[in-house]
């Protein structure tokens, strides 16, 4: 059997394969527009890939830091989301240059990314004047 269950050994069961990968990819595409962009704290989860490393909530929102492998992910959301507000996001892993994202936002900045595997991170996040920073962390 070939690639997602087709048969065909010439031409046409790699077409069906093709086809077949477009649509899967359409479809996920579709999801993404519909369903990624809400303003629930699960809307942020599916922006940063990985696990959950810290939460640091404050008064006017928190700063979520997520860990793959090799990646280390923030977003700063803001606790009611709505009015647009001054918001920022900021992640440096050691020994490199910090990465960030500013602006007026209804419900989050970010997400930043930067490459983290054996290194320390540090997060800071901001919302309506009021930050937060996570110190040294991932060591």
């Amino acid at each position: 059997m070939g690639l997602l269950g087709t048969r065909g050994t010439g031409r046409t069961g790699r077409r069906q394969a093709l086809v077949q990968l477009l649509v899967l990819a359409l479809v996920s595409a579709v999801g993404l527009v519909l369903g990624g962009t809400g303003a629930s704290s699960a809307g942020a989860v599916s922006m940063c890939g990985g696990r959950p490393a810290k939460t640091v909530k404050f008064a006017t929102g928190e700063l979520r830091v997520y860990r793959s492998r090799a990646y280390a992910c923030a977003v700063t959301v803001a606790r009611k989301p709505g009015k647009r507000r001054q918001m920022s996001v900021q992640l440096q892993a050691r020994g490199a240059r910090p990465v960030g994202d500013s602006g007026r936002y209804t419900t989050r900045a970010g997400p930043v990314t930067v490459p983290a595997l054996h290194r320390c991170i540090r997060a800071t996040g901001s919302v309506s004047g009021t930050s937060r920073t996570t110190g040294w962390i991932l060591c």
